[in-house]
């Protein structure tokens, strides 16, 4: 993914060492031990993680989050006492190559399970058109900010395929809880599967199968049910869009009756309501769920995503 790639200074990583493990326990913004909680302790990068660990896990896990809810998670810079937190872990659950900061904190660190939610599934290279060939394309692919897309909670069926190998991992690291695991991840699944059917029926008739992004995280859910993602920027949700990018987009968006620009909750609207300004087009939240706050249109994984359906069943038209 071409986000910014950060590394963990130096001076952090001899932080945890001269302070010491014990005085570093807990994640930074929770007062709440990481480990030596007398559960299954477990730290998670991102929101979409945590919601499958405190889902999977159940009474059984503590589970602590890296990124603060409202902080973009692209944007974290993992600081001494969240690396100590992971010292202290059973287990941490992230999602290689979204958060740099992360995959090097891991791999530096001696936790003994560590699930990549990356390797439960398959990723793909996405650029800023997924999913199709609008009409009003200029006749050649756009590819800014092509690489591979990390977005695959966004997929019910991709999220389902990780959610199961988290919860093997789980039964595997903490084998005298395995049933419970095996029961909360099939519950789990089956949701998820209920909601893949939710969108397969709610975008099955509608009037337009494109819709504009800001920056390109719903390749897969549009792959999945037959749409194509415009996105106004690459991977990279703080990237700058071409002239000849928002060019483009105007013509595609009159030519295939794209009357929407959707921005997200974590990141500032500006430029959505620039292009939809220049395009006279509607703007409309479309949340790619990295984390819930106040501002989320629901409380959490599953009511945002119904949010999702319904905003996207509106501005395709929907029968």
């Amino acid at each position: 993914m071409n986000v910014r790639r950060r590394l963990i200074p130096a001076a952090a990583v001899a932080a945890v060492t001269s302070l010491g493990i014990g005085t570093l326990s807990a994640c930074s913004g929770d007062t709440t031990a990481a480990g030596n909680t007398g559960k299954f302790d477990v730290v998670a990068s991102f929101y979409p993680m945590t919601f499958l660990a405190e889902r999977i896990g159940g009474n059984h896990v503590h589970v602590t989050t890296l990124t603060s809810p409202g902080q973009e998670p692209h944007d974290l810079e993992i600081s001494p006492r969240q690396i100590g937190s992971l010292e202290e872990s059973d287990a941490v659950l992230y999602l290689k190559n979204l958060q740099p900061s992360v995959d090097e904190a891991v791999a530096q660190s001696p936790v003994k399970t560590k699930i990549d939610a990356a390797a439960l599934t398959t990723l793909e290279d996405h650029g800023t058109e997924v999913g199709g060939h609008a009409a009003g394309h200029d006749g050649h692919e756009d590819e800014e900010g092509a690489g591979k897309d990390p977005h695959i909670w966004l997929d019910p069926v991709r999220y389902a395929q990780v959610a199961e190998g988290v919860g093997k991992a789980f039964e595997k690291a903490d084998p005298k809880h395995a049933a419970d695991y095996r029961k909360n991840t099939a519950a789990l699944v089956k949701r998820l599967g209920e909601l893949d059917t939710a969108f397969r029926d709610g975008l099955a008739d509608t009037k337009s199968k494109v819709f504009i992004t800001t920056h390109a995280a719903f390749g897969y859910l549009a792959e999945r049910y037959g749409l194509t993602e415009e996105a106004i920027s690459g991977l990279d949700p703080e990237s700058e869009p071409s002239a000849a990018r928002i060019k483009d987009l105007e013509k595609m968006a009159e030519a295939d009756k794209a009357g929407t620009v959707f921005y997200e909750t974590l990141v500032s609207d500006k430029t959505a309501r620039t292009v939809a300004g220049d395009t006279g087009l509607k703007t409309d939240v479309l949340d790619p769920i990295e984390g819930i706050t106040d501002k989320s249109r629901g409380t959490d994984y599953f009511a945002v995503q119904e949010a999702n359906l319904k905003a996207l069943r509106r501005a395709l038209g929907a029968q």
